[in-house]
């Protein structure tokens, strides 16, 4: 073989290598270019999470001082029953003491509603 036949076939071999990498480079700027794309629509989708999020906690936040004002609202209602049932338990303890105090000054008489 001639030097000039093999100088062709390594031009020849070169050039299909050449033309190889070439596709091969079109290819990897093709999946880069997926890549990214695929890059910003996860970004994308990830600030919506955390907008919900961020919503979620907001709302969150407001039940908590809404259950937190309702709490306290029943906590005033149940000081102001006890409040009241300590009144009514010393109004009823008052009428029994008058009622003790009539029965003493009648002579432990009481009306049974027969009229004598």
């Amino acid at each position: 073989m001639s030097d000039l036949d093999e100088l062709k076939q390594r031009v020849d071999a070169l050039e299909g290598e050449v033309e190889r990498l070439r596709e091969e480079s079109a290819a990897t700027r093709t999946l880069a270019s997926m890549a990214d794309r695929d890059v910003a629509e996860m970004r994308t989708s990830l600030r919506a999470h955390t907008q919900t999020l961020n919503a979620l906690r907001e709302t969150q936040l407001e039940q908590g001082r809404a259950v937190q004002g309702i709490a306290e609202a029943v906590g005033g209602l149940i000081t102001g029953q006890v409040a009241l049932a300590d009144a009514v338990a010393g109004l009823t303890a008052g009428q029994a003491e008058m009622l003790e105090q009539l029965r003493r000054l009648t002579g432990d008489r009481h009306d049974d509603g027969g009229g004598k």
